[in-house]
């Protein structure tokens, strides 16, 4: 989201035009799911913008709901879908104060045990009745028995409008179990605390949060919910970038999310976050959750998410403003650097090539 004095005029939010919904294949009703409410100031920074993690947690609330009905659909064992994987997210549009959001989802995959869902969001301006889209997403999910929460049930298929539908899920399907591992593989670095950190290094911003995990937290059975760690994950990435800059900062987009390993009921999570790149106008942000299990079978603590935030600051106007360039001292931190840059270019050339939206052609 990008800076707002609060619901937004008629002609728009932050001179961002409106986004276009492309069509999607009919599906049936028991595919959808759909869902709203206002946003309040809880929900907000103090410039009047939604915060990331807020939208986030709806996300994946809608994206739960719309696969747990879709594989209790056909009668058979119950079971719950744990979110495994959030694809690349961009924030296309603010959202502000007072507006509503309306959250809907649409499966538009499945293998045999595992769901694709597609998340839309849109923020309606409630004085005008103008609405715009802010966010998509892609997730995925793999059921799993209340019985036996270590037990992966099968997925119900769906019908597809064509045979280039199916195709094409599979290819996204088969894409992201290649880059689950590819993750997992890079998966073992630690944040360690840095004592009198000069401004603008990657120890002066790095920060990390500390988090019981309640029964809130979590779905029947006792695990936490992929929203309420990605919530957490973008409080930590914000905090890093306001440290950076000090300024009012957005979510720019959130790299894919990974869950590797699921977090119990009782555990003491770490999320860490540091700053990997900075270009002149936004901000990459590593971040990690570790979990601690401390209930029933104590173990070693292990590495449960990891993803990638980009942050943007903010005039007061709601324009983006330079970024102080992060100084990198360690050969750890500058390859980490060229890393982000890599990710950085590569983003910039796919937007360059893709096609404007509708209302622009």
């Amino acid at each position: 989201g990008q800076s707002c004095p609060g619901p937004c005029a008629p002609r728009g939010c932050c001179n961002f035009p409106p986004a276009v919904t492309p069509p999607r294949p009919p599906a049936k009703p028991c595919d959808l799911f759909f869902h709203c409410r206002i946003m309040r100031q809880d929900d907000a920074n103090l410039a009047g913008n939604v915060h990331g993690g807020i939208i986030l947690k709806m996300i994946e609330e809608a994206g739960a709901s719309s696969s747990t009905r879709h594989c209790n659909s056909q009668s058979g064992e119950h079971c719950v879908a744990a979110l495994a994987r959030v694809e690349r997210t961009d924030f296309l549009s603010p959202m502000c104060i007072g507006e509503v959001a309306h959250v809907s989802a649409e499966i538009t995959f499945t293998s045999r045990h595992s769901v694709e869902v597609q998340v839309s969001v849109l923020a309606e301006n409630i004085l005008t009745g103008s609405k715009r889209v802010t966010n998509r997403a892609t997730l995925w999910y793999v059921p799993l028995s209340l019985k036996n929460v270590d037990k992966v049930l099968e997925v119900p298929p769906i019908q597809y409008a064509g045979e280039e539908l199916e195709e094409e899920g599979k290819k996204r399907y088969e894409e992201q179990k290649l880059d689950r591992l590819t993750t997992k593989q890079r998966n073992g670095d630690v944040i360690f605390p840095v004592i009198n950190a000069e401004p603008f290094t990657v120890g002066y911003s790095q920060s990390s949060l500390i988090h019981l995990v309640g029964p809130s937290d979590c779905t029947l059975h006792g695990f936490v919910h992929g929203g309420v760690t990605m919530k957490l994950m973008d409080e930590v990435a914000g905090i890093v970038a306001a440290r950076h800059c000090k300024t009012n900062i957005v979510t720019a987009s959130v790299d894919a999310i990974n869950f590797h390993k699921k977090i119990k009921k009782g555990c003491v999570i770490t999320i860490s976050g540091r700053m990997t790149f900075t270009s002149n106008k936004s901000m990459e942000i590593e971040v990690f959750v570790d979990a601690d299990p401390f209930v029933d079978e104590p173990k070693e603590r292990y590495r449960a998410v990891s993803a990638f935030f980009t942050y943007v600051s903010l005039s007061k106007e709601g324009k983006l403003r330079p970024v102080a360039q992060l100084m990198v001292e360690t050969e750890d931190e500058k390859r980490r650097f060229e890393d982000g840059k890599g990710r950085y270019l590569q983003m910039k050339a796919k937007r360059q090539l893709q096609p404007p939206p509708l209302d622009q052609q």
